[in-house]
């Protein structure tokens, strides 16, 4: 080894005060920028706030549109339920005025029929 170069010592030592410098100099900046830190931490803690507030509205609009969804499902089911009724009764309706146009008109060839019989009963006396 050369006087020029230096020892495994010397380059501990160096690197020993590099590092004590290196915390010097962030104890500084961390000294100097406390007022600054906290300027950043309270808008930090402002900006969360309005996060949370923001959340919680929309939150709130998404539960109130679900109900609203539900309010607007459940009436659509009861109107198609109406219809459905509706139209059941309409049919029943028309089965019977069916069947009573079916019992008169039977009751109309009966008597045709009977009247037929009579006539012919009546000839022949």
């Amino acid at each position: 080894m050369s006087r020029t170069e230096p020892g495994f010592a010397e380059r501990l030592q160096t690197a020993t005060k590099a590092k004590q410098a290196k915390l010097e100099k962030l104890r500084a900046a961390a000294l100097n920028s406390a007022p600054q830190t906290t300027e950043r931490q309270a808008a930090r803690m402002e900006a969360e706030k309005a996060r949370a507030i923001r959340t919680a509205e929309r939150k709130q609009a998404n539960q109130a549109a679900a109900r609203q969804r539900a309010a607007d499902r459940a009436a659509e089911q009861a109107r198609k339920a109406q219809a459905i009724a509706d139209e059941k009764a309409r049919k029943e309706a028309e089965r019977l005025a069916q069947l009573e146009m079916e019992a008169a008109r039977k009751q109309e060839q009966k008597a045709a029929r009977d009247a037929k019989y009579a006539a012919r009963k009546a000839r022949q006396r």
